[in-house]
């Protein structure tokens, strides 16, 4: 199938496009760079040159072709105090590939979170529909927003689009990461100690980026029609154990951080390490077949790969 792809040379895209190609599709990706474009060329796709903000770029390359995976997200304006433009950007793409797609029963398949869905508790692929897109699309902040452009998706099926949402945890870990565990192991350097916040048995989830590349393949091709799926490979790794395993490979205390002083000392990710917000992939395995293959978190860790540059 030719399958258009936003986000295409980002860290998640680019392994979906590579696993897409393998599988032998024809891609078409979207990119706002001439090295996005070169990357993509050098993994065997074709190039859409654009941004999430040239809505005709994306209608004319979401109409000619069967169907799209969209990954595309501006994280810059969004960790720069606009989340709610980045959001908004979002949405608008979402509403344009389902205004092509409708009636063609093609499949549309987005990348949503698993974080902070039902804090406390392990969550499943039901939880998360209780809030009315139309109340939470344009108004709120923050996750409220991305969460109603998951339910526009899952609507979307009563328009004859395959639609499904593919949730991530908040680590796709694996050689290469600049996310949530490079910033750690750099917070651990620069404090001098690796940290963790109270007593550090808050959890997140987790999956290989190459694992959950996979599940973007396989939702493309067979998820049924409003599907939430989890590409949760460990439903949840105790953040000390985290600060363990840095502190081991950096030579360094491990310590933990009050959560008064976590603003201190994480920055703008202490309001994310300490959540507590484990979830379950378990219906998603069923529904598509999905079995992990790759290390998990700890062992990917332990491998080394994130502490190889000094300045991480």
């Amino acid at each position: 199938m030719r399958i258009f792809v936003t986000g295409a040379s980002g860290w998640i895209g680019s392994a979906v496009v590579t696993e897409l190609v393998d599988a032998g599709h024809q891609v078409v990706g979207l990119a706002r760079s001439e090295a996005s474009a070169a990357a993509l060329t050098a993994a065997g796709a074709e190039v859409a040159r654009g941004t999430l903000d040239d809505i005709d770029t994306l209608r004319s390359a979401a109409a000619a072709s069967d169907g799209v995976i969209h990954l595309a997200f501006k994280h810059d304006i969004a960790f720069t105090g606009d989340f709610q433009g980045a959001a908004d950007a979002d949405r608008r793409a979402v509403e344009t590939f389902g205004e092509v797609l409708a009636g063609s029963d093609g499949p549309l398949v987005i990348a949503s979170g698993v974080l902070g869905l039902a804090t406390g508790r392990v969550a499943t692929e039901q939880d998360g529909h209780d809030r009315d897109p139309a109340l939470t699309s344009g108004l709120g902040v923050g996750p409220q927003t991305r969460l109603g452009t998951a339910q526009l998706t899952l609507s979307l099926a009563s328009r004859g689009v395959r639609s499904s949402v593919v949730r991530l945890p908040p680590t796709c870990h694996g050689d290469g990461d600049n996310g949530f565990m490079t910033t750690i192991v750099g917070i651990a350097r620069a404090k001098g100690v690796s940290g963790y916040i109270g007593d550090g048995s808050n959890r997140w989830p987790a999956t290989h980026r190459l694992d959950a590349a996979h599940l973007f393949a396989l939702a493309f091709e067979n998820a049924p029609a409003g599907s939430t799926l989890h590409a949760v490979a460990e439903e949840g790794v105790p953040i000390r154990q985290v600060a363990e395993v840095i502190g081991r490979q950096l030579d360094l205390p491990v310590v933990a951080v009050s959560t008064e002083d976590a603003g201190e000392h994480f920055g703008f990710l202490a309001h994310f390490l300490a959540a507590d917000s484990p979830a379950s992939s378990t219906l998603t395995r069923g529904l598509l077949g999905w079995e992990p293959t790759h290390p998990g978190l700890i062992d990917d860790l332990a491998q080394g790969h994130y502490f190889a540059n000094p300045s991480a």
